[in-house]
């Protein structure tokens, strides 16, 4: 890592870097200048074939927010008149029905809109994370929030999978759209997992149009505040050893091994903006002695995360199971480093947006997001990081919609010019539920995308490409076809 931060700073290779991107973006535009009809020309003659009938893959969603705010107000209003009398919550060591629980809110199935719902992202949110984490509440009471997008509560996570099966069944329904659903495991207790699987395989949650993606929020600070945990090897423990012992005695954990086959890997999310008060180095802390109060840095979640996941694999493919890989939230916020530690164990990485900054595009931003003067030959922004990420390939799943309301004005953010340059870049959805309106989010990132930066066809068809080699579905998924 040491030797990545001093060479994205080194003068002469910035020079090379910058230039080499010049050139691919110039190349880009010689060839699109050039071909862009034949191009066209040579789509319309593939048979059966548009850009609606390609596959794509929402290569960033998370499970909880995989819906749009319409289809959770039919869900939620729907349960009301159904399920009323059902006992979904347990305050103060009293269980409550649904209607009681309304009734402490004041609502009726008659009151509840789209805005009284209030899970919206809207300019309130620009850089600011806790206002977004507070979106997933519906109405604001977190209450909610546990008994329908929760897959561990009183009905056992009932609600949250019905309503993860109707979105399955309308990816079905659209044939070529594909999800990787992200679900969360904390790392609290050494029973997560089971938990976790139990709820998948009792409730049947599965697509042939959906794998799934285990995400572990960096919040061992939280946790080690309340003493749930006493040292950040426990946390580790909690995570890994359940998947040691599902892997070594799969017959002892049946529904963890078969949730298992259906998880391509694994994602770490959180605020990357939070300060860090430790650099990862080799006087750092081992897990068993981090025992503060204090957050570990960005870079020692991820190395601890890629060095038990390593081993694990090694296990899995002397056992014939499949793998798993990395593929974190990284370079959305934050400082550089984030960058160079997903460079270094990462297959794929979610948002990227720092590495426009990488690019050396002679612009630096001043406060508010205003842009700044010209950067000098020596600005720390260098175009090495990014010239490196399209050497490796790496795979960057991108959402303009959701960095337009978190981070970065939609007219800034730097995909056309990723994809330019032949960075692996995807568009994926993030969070339907905050930041999209119709049925269909993914085909309304494309929609957006395309027509704000004025795509062509085959860029389209490009995005879609890129998101099916970046997923974990296997090639031997094929739909099955509807004639002899």
């Amino acid at each position: 890592m040491n030797f990545l931060m001093a060479l994205i700073i080194n003068g002469p290779i910035k020079s090379f870097c910058y230039r080499r991107l010049q050139y691919l973006s110039n190349k880009f535009q010689m060839h699109v200048l050039l071909n862009e009809m034949k191009e066209l020309a040579a789509q319309k003659k593939v048979p059966h074939r548009d850009f609606y009938n390609i596959r794509k893959v929402d290569t960033h969603i998370h499970a909880s927010s995989c819906m749009n705010q319409k289809h959770l107000l039919r869900f939620i209003k729907r349960a009301m008149k159904k399920h009323l009398d059902e006992i979904v919550h347990v305050e103060k060591g009293k269980e409550q029905t649904l209607k009681e629980v309304f009734e402490t809110m004041n609502l009726t199935a008659y009151d509840l809109s789209v805005d009284t719902l209030d899970v919206h992202a809207d300019r309130n949110t620009f850089h600011r994370f806790d206002k977004f984490n507070a979106k997933y509440n519906p109405i604001g009471e977190s209450i909610l929030r546990e008994i329908f997008i929760k897959t561990d509560n009183r009905v056992s996570g009932k609600y949250f999978a019905h309503i993860i099966k109707e979105v399955m069944a309308d990816l079905e329904e659209s044939k070529y759209q594909n999800a990787e659903l992200r679900l969360s495991i904390y790392g609290r207790s050494r029973d997560e997992w089971d938990k976790l699987a139990r709820w998948a395989v009792s409730h049947r949650v599965h697509s042939n149009n959906v794998r799934w993606l285990v995400q572990v929020p960096r919040l061992f600070d939280i946790y080690r505040t309340k003493k749930q945990l006493a040292n950040f090897q426990e946390m580790l423990e909690n995570i890994f050893l359940p998947l040691y012992e599902a892997t070594i005695h799969p017959a002892q954990h049946p529904e963890l091994h078969l949730f298992l086959e259906h998880v391509d890997g694994f994602d770490s999310v959180d605020d990357e903006s939070k300060p860090e008060h430790h650099i990862f180095n080799l006087d750092s802390p081992l897990p068993g002695n981090w025992v503060e109060e204090d957050n570990p840095p960005y870079s020692y979640y991820l190395y601890y995360m890629y060095a038990n996941m390593t081993v694990l694999n090694h296990l899995r493919r002397k056992r014939g199971f499949h793998t798993f890989v990395l593929r974190p939230h990284c370079g959305e916020a934050g400082p550089i480093h984030h960058l160079v530690s997903g460079f270094m164990v990462s297959e794929n990485i979610s948002h990227g947006l720092l590495l426009r900054k990488a690019s050396g595009d002679g612009v630096s931003e001043g406060a508010g997001g205003v842009m700044g003067p010209p950067l000098p030959c020596c600005a720390p922004q260098a175009p090495v990081l990014q010239y490196l990420y399209y050497l490796a390939q790496i795979g960057i799943a991108m959402s303009p919609l959701s960095n337009n309301s978190l981070f970065l004005s939609y007219h800034r953010n730097p995909l056309p010019e990723y994809l330019s340059r032949g960075l692996m870049v995807s568009l994926s959805t993030d969070d339907p539920l905050q930041f999209h309106f119709t049925k269909e989010p993914l085909m309304e990132e494309y929609s957006i995308a395309t027509q704000v930066w004025k795509l062509s066809s085959c860029d389209m068809c490009e995005l879609a490409r890129n998101s099916v080699l970046m997923s974990g579905f296997s090639h031997k998924v094929r739909p099955i076809p509807s004639f002899p």
